[in-house]
This record gives C-alpha cells, structure tokens and sequence, in this order.
C-alpha cells in the first residue's frame, strides 16, 4: 500500500473493481491526491476483456500496455454470424481491422489479469492510497463527502467517484434515479482450449436465446460468452465440463475443432441499468454504477473506462474536482455517448429474443447493408473503435 505524505485528499474512489483502479490511476497521474477504497479481487469467473482501440489508447497513456501486452490477444477480425433460424438469415459479416489500416481492433485479456496490472500499478502510484476497508459511511458536508468506516480515520473529499457497481450505495448517497431491467437471459462463461487455429478472430454467433460468443486468447484458447435462458443455463451448467465443452461445439458448429475446458466456468444473470444523470452534488458516476446491459458488442468495460476517461477531462483545470461545473461538464459528456449504446445494445438484444417478422427483417436488412456496403462496414468500425464492437465485454 502506498500513502502519500500529505494526508489532504481531493478524491475518493468507492470500488476497486478494473474501472475503479483505473479511475485511480489516471486521476493521481494527472496531479490528483486519491484514496481507493476496496479490495482489488476479480471474479475468477473465466470471464475475459475485449480492451478495443481506445480502451488500449487511455491503457497505453497510464502506461500499462507494456504489462499487458505479456497477457493480451489481438482481435484482428470480429465476425457476426446470423443462427436464428430466421427467414431472412443473412451471410456471416466480417469486420477486419485491416480495412481500417489497424493491426487489430482491440486485445482480450482476462479479467483477473487485467485487474493484476491494474492493481499493480495503483500500488505504485504514490498518490494513491489504497484502503481494503470498506466505506460504511457517506455524509455530504459544504466542503464535500465525508467517508467513514472501520479501519480507517473519516476524512472529507471533494470529490466521490462511485465505482462500487450495479448496487451502488454511493449513488444511493447521491439520490440519482435509476431504471433497470431483467432479461430472461444467463451469460455462461468459461476458457475454451481448440484444435483449429483461431486466427486472431472473435466470432459472435446470434441465436433466438442472445449472442454465443468466442473471443481468441493467446495459447490456442478463446473465451466464450454464451446466453442462454434461465431453464436451459441450468441444464448447461450441470454438465460435467467434456459434456459442456461438446456442447459449445454444437452451438458454435465446430468452427474452432473440438473444444476443451481450459478454465473455471461462470453464470451471470442478464440484466440492464441506466441513470437519469451521471453526477449529482460530488458524485460521480463511473463504469455499472452507471450502465449495465448485456455482453453484446465489447460495450461494458470500455464504456466505464470512456467514463473515467470523460471524468479526467472534466476535472483537469479545476481547482476543486467537485464543483458544480466539474460535474455538469461530467453529466453532459457521458448522457449522448452511454444512452446511445445502452439503447443499441437493448435494441439487438431484443430483436434476438423475438421471432417476430418485421423485428427479423430489419435485423437480416442491417447485416446484409454491412456485408455488401464497403463505406458503410468502415463507418460502424470507427463507430464501434469508439466504445465496443461485436466481441463479448
């Protein structure tokens, strides 16, 4: 642990979480005095990172890139296939990099990994502490929030960042309303070894039940995100790992040869959340304090580092992190970018899960414009470089 010598804080971090410790880190890096509060343990979950272009950009400026590129696979194609069964099932749609002049689109990296470097880092930082402890006391004051908590003194920061999830008490604290939903959906993850080569390409089976998706790791491995619904998640998840393994074949019609665990398997339930703001007093809001949806398209961590990326800017010039301006410039930045594809991702999600002809048509038109239309693919892939594309998050 780390403790800078002045004792004054400008900000605390509430959740130790990957957007957490990055918020840390690119804040103390931009002169800010930070305490991170949290224990900084991922989910061994087999659960991996799709980092795209510019979640690697911010990585790369916080100087972490070097650690995990020992860790890291690049995503040079993403491939969409249409396994709905539908009338109108379009041709695979195949986005590669290579038509955008990139090497890659992104790199995978575990999730465990991903928070080791992290933390590591943060470790490092001598204007971050960091506090196992967690924060069991929220108290607006003039000045600004007081934390308090076993195992550490109370102390006032001028700025709070809720980095504490999709139950977050500290954006209980800040009174900001929330709208969230359940799918009848479960994600099933797990690390996938394979006798063919994946040639460095994600490829995101749509069925009637969400996405089935393979993301490539280094070793001859990919990762896979595959929802299903809560009956069927049961069945899945009762099968032995050679059963399960033979399963994912099926589904993903033995694209990558046969398949074998190579990893601890999880269940998540599938959900969605979204907010009427972003900030409010001196809370801010980072990463699934402030959206949820699905794994559809890389959108989960690289929106919350967009978010703590939109939060550096915000706060850069300010004497005060917290003021009112600081947080309204925060709000308006975050409200087009994380309601749009908040919105895309709950539309295409949607349209899987409904046989409905009209839904269909669209969804099989939209493929084959991407399949046949140069300009147009090259446009969504700068879109998506923005914040996500079609990888499992």
């Amino acid at each position: 642990m780390t403790t800078p010598a002045h004792a004054e804080n400008d900000i605390a971090i509430v959740g130790a979480g990957a957007v957490g410790l990055a918020a840390a880190i690119a804040l103390a890096q931009a002169g800010r005095r930070v305490t991170l509060f949290g224990a900084t343990v991922a989910p061994n979950d087999g659960r991996t990172i799709a980092l795209l272009d510019g979640s690697w950009r911010l990585l790369a400026s916080l100087g972490l890139t070097e650690a995990l590129d020992a860790v890291a696979s690049p995503l040079a194609v993403m491939r969409m296939v249409d396994d709905t069964g539908s009338l109108f099932r379009q041709p695979p749609v195949e986005f590669k990099a290579g038509e955008l002049g990139l090497a890659a689109f992104g790199w995978n990296v575990e999730n465990t990994a991903l928070v080791g470097v992290l933390a590591a880092r943060a470790e490092a930082e001598p204007n971050i502490r960091m506090i196992a402890s967690p924060v069991t006391g929220l108290e607006p004051t003039p000045e600004g929030v007081r934390l308090s908590g076993e195992g550490f003194a109370s102390f006032v920061a001028r700025l709070v960042v809720a980095a504490d999830g999709r139950r977050s008490r500290v954006r209980e604290t800040a009174g900001i309303t929330t709208r969230d939903w359940a799918y009848p959906q479960v994600a099933l993850t797990t690390i996938l070894s394979h006798a063919r080569d994946h040639r460095d390409a994600s490829t995101e089976f749509h069925t009637r039940s969400g996405p089935c998706t393979l993301v490539p790791m280094r070793g001859g491995r990919s990762s896979l995100v595959w929802l299903v619904d809560p009956a069927e998640a049961d069945r899945l998840s009762a099968l032995d790992d050679d059963a399960f393994a033979h399963a994912v074949e099926r589904r993903t019609h033995s694209i990558l040869g046969a398949l074998r665990i190579a990893g601890p398997r999880g269940r998540v339930p599938m959900g969605g959340l979204s907010v009427d703001r972003f900030a409010a007093g001196r809370i801010a809001l980072v990463g699934e304090s402030a959206h949820v949806f699905p794994p559809i398209g890389a959108q989960g961590l690289n929106l919350g580092l967009r978010d703590v990326a939109a939060l550096r800017d915000a706060v850069a010039g300010s004497a005060d992190p917290g003021a009112a301006e600081a947080m309204d410039r925060y709000d308006r930045s975050r409200r087009n970018d994380v309601r749009l594809r908040t919105g895309a991702v709950d539309a295409l999600n949607r349209t899987l899960l409904t046989d409905l002809l009209p839904a269909d048509f669209l969804r099989g038109a939209g493929l084959l414009a991407l399949s046949r239309l140069g300009p147009l693919r090259r446009l969504v892939m700068r879109q998506g470089l923005a914040g996500g594309m079609a990888a499992a998050s």
